[in-house]
């Protein structure tokens, strides 16, 4: 699909993820001149597996024959310097990592806008898709926001709404949020262009924040419900990961079923029958696909017939 009402605009990039490569080929595949990919310098070598091909930005950027810069600070002036020297329409920032100062933000002539996934003004932060799922929501989004020097604070210009089920995971809501931020950035830029966007200020009352993960995160605290364990494997697939321990040993936990949900049953974190289903504080926490340090993911049968873990037994 090529513009139609739109001039190609000259457009400079900010990411750093899987997210951020379908956002860049979006604005490609429609014509837009995309003058430079920057990212952070942290993951200028990281690998995104998907579908046993190996993709980064910076693996896409060269293959569109982009340049790449990945500045460690772009309060930097002679990094702004360099910014400035692009004389872009806009920048597109997608999971980019880095603080933009104003001069960056106000440089391009049509400002800096920001694909962000979740429904704004809930889950401004760094980890939204795995908040939301955490939370229990039923529903996430990707908003197009204009971006100023909050942290997600800017006016909204344009949302999409994605359901979330029992068997949302991160990886699985990524991916839906990408194909849906990849069409909004299109429709979102070419609104832009022609001055036909409407901003509307985020309602503060509605704030909530999506802090951002650490491993120690996934830890499984038998002590709350199943059912808050079942959406915690579910939002922690495949990173920072769910995980228990057996006599000191970490047990990674990929999916995972809540049952009998509003009874008690047995101290919490008791294992209670041979299929290695667990009490928790209201509830049966019920793992189904799990991993043990240097061996492959399995599905809790062939686990347990390689490492088992006798009923009556206590997990961290």
């Amino acid at each position: 699909m090529m513009l139609t009402n739109c001039a190609p605009l000259s457009i400079a990039m900010m990411g750093s993820s899987d997210f951020s490569v379908r956002i860049l080929r979006s604005l490609v595949d429609v014509g837009h001149n995309i003058v430079c990919v920057y990212m952070p310098p942290s993951t200028s070598t990281i690998t995104y597996k998907k579908k046993n091909k190996l993709t980064s930005i910076k693996d896409a950027a060269i293959k569109l024959g982009i340049s790449v810069r990945t500045p460690f600070n772009l309060r930097d002036p002679l990094e702004q310097k360099k910014f400035f020297a692009l004389k872009v329409d806009l920048a597109v920032v997608a999971a980019y990592g880095l603080i933009l100062p104003k001069e960056i933000l106000n440089a391009p002539r049509l400002g800096s806008i920001n694909v962000h996934t979740s429904l704004l003004p809930r889950w401004r932060g760094a980890a939204p898709i795995q908040h939301a799922i955490l939370a229990g929501d039923m529903k996430t989004g990707v908003t197009i926001m204009q971006m100023n020097l909050g942290l997600d604070t800017g006016d909204v210009l344009l949302s999409g709404m994605v359901p979330i089920t029992r068997k949302s995971t991160f990886q699985s809501l990524e991916g839906e949020l990408s194909v849906l931020g990849a069409e909004l950035i299109v429709l979102a830029v070419e609104a832009l262009a022609h001055g036909e966007l409407i901003s509307t200020p985020q309602v503060e009352k509605e704030v909530t924040y999506a802090k951002k993960l650490k491993r120690e995160d996934g830890r499984l605290n038998f002590h709350l419900s199943a059912m808050v364990l079942e959406r915690l494997v579910r939002a922690f697939n495949p990173w920072p990961g769910a995980f228990f321990e057996y006599n000191g040993i970490p047990i990674k936990v990929f999916a995972a079923t809540a049952l009998d949900v509003g009874q008690i049953t047995n101290f919490p974190g008791t294992v209670l029958d041979s299929e290695l289903k667990v009490s928790c504080a209201d509830g049966i926490f019920f793992p189904t696909i799990v991993q043990r340090p240097g061996k492959k993911i399995v599905n809790v049968e062939d686990f347990l017939r390689g490492f088992p873990i006798k009923p009556g037994s206590i997990l961290d």
